[in-house]
């Protein structure tokens, strides 16, 4: 059977018309898939494990496994289709093709920022398609016209921009697991299976303390992740004529080979990369996505100091060390030393109390970055 064959329907007949669509005479039976494996090269030593080869850190290593599905989510505005972007541009340089599917934006937005990222204009022109569908998969000839164009170009690389209205368009649920299952199943998995590096771009639930290792709607969002998933936490703000700054942590490692160039991280996600974004203007843009430095100054949790705060935050009076470790729970030597760093670093001010206690109250909003 032949690639564009997985994408057409059992019909003979579609809307009326026949289904112009060339099939290989003697087409093969699938193959079977719940038979024993052959796991030789796993007992013998010759198995290699998956490494990521599509996109780039500025260090050369990269970020999406090839055939693999993976995701990246944030906060609106929080950069994950620049982020996207910029991986785009970096497959477009090294000669490899890009298959942009978009439920979220239009073609000049998103062709605008990748020349703003100084990607070749011949480039796009050969090797880079930009799919916005406008009625679901199952409709017409839509299947056809996907594998039509994955055939083609033999993608890399296929962003998913707005998983959520791209299930909505197929009537399926965001919050069902088994609705989840089924858009991936129908478009993802399918496009991995060209071999690409699917990486789907989300939303982050909106409660920042309960989020976790999330993106908005079904767990099966990332249970179903066979690949890399990526949250994305803004620092400072995109936008023209600024520098923007984003985190970059890894929530999920199937293949297990991303985490060991990370460093771990108070929120139990390890540290990636810093995404920095400069703005000259609308036609010009500088991305890199920095390695992590481990920092040589004291230990900052960063985690249990955003806890602290707004635990002084929320307290009608200023509160003891006490106070603050009743308020914040966990290990006591954690609170303690989380509030020496937002006493050291100006955050929190300490003012005398009844017998000799030392009362502390929020001095200015908590950030990560360290307070000059």
């Amino acid at each position: 059977m032949n690639d564009i064959d997985m994408w057409a329907e059992d019909s003979e007949t579609q809307g009326g018309e026949p289904m112009r669509l060339t099939v290989a005479p003697t087409p093969a039976l699938p193959v079977p898939t719940w038979q024993p494996r052959n796991l030789e090269s796993v007992l013998d030593g010759t198995y290699t494990p998956p490494v990521p080869t599509v996109g780039r850190r500025e260090d050369g290593i990269g970020l999406f496994y090839a055939g693999r599905m993976h995701s990246v989510v944030g906060e609106s505005e929080g950069g994950k289709t620049w982020f996207a972007l910029m991986a785009v541009a970096s497959e477009l340089a090294a000669g490899n093709a890009v298959v942009f599917i978009d439920f979220e934006d239009d073609a000049p937005g998103v062709v605008g920022r990748l020349l703003a990222l100084g990607a070749d204009r011949q480039q796009i022109r050969d090797r880079f398609a930009y799919i916005r569908p406008e009625g679901p998969l199952t409709e017409g000839f839509n299947r056809q016209a996907i594998g039509q164009a994955l055939g083609d170009l033999r993608p890399t690389f296929v962003p998913v921009d707005g998983v959520t209205e791209g299930m909505a368009m197929h009537g399926l649920e965001l919050k069902d697991n088994t609705d989840v299952a089924r858009f991936g199943r129908m478009l993802l998995r399918p496009v991995a299976e060209f071999g690409a590096a699917v990486a789907t771009l989300d939303h982050v639930v909106k409660d920042k303390e309960g989020r976790g290792r999330y993106a908005i709607g079904g767990v099966h969002k990332l249970n179903g992740i066979n690949g890399a998933m990526y949250i994305l936490e803004n620092r400072k703000p995109f936008g023209v004529g600024l520098t923007g700054k984003t985190t970059v942590r890894i929530a999920k490692d199937r293949p297990g080979q991303l985490r060991r160039h990370a460093l771990p991280h108070s929120s139990g996600l390890h540290w990636f990369a810093d995404f920095v974004l400069k703005s000259h203007d609308e036609t010009f843009s500088e991305a890199a996505l920095y390695r992590p430095i481990e920092n040589e100054g004291p230990f900052r949790p960063t985690g249990v100091m955003h806890k602290v705060a707004a635990a002084l935050a929320t307290a009608p009076d200023p509160l003891s060390v006490r106070g603050v470790q009743d308020r914040v729970g966990g290990g006591k030597e954690m609170v303690r030393t989380a509030l020496a760093r937002l006493v050291d670093e100006g955050f929190v001010s300490v003012e005398p109390g009844a017998r000799g206690a030392q009362l502390h109250r929020l001095a200015k909003p908590f950030t990560e970055e360290v307070s000059e």
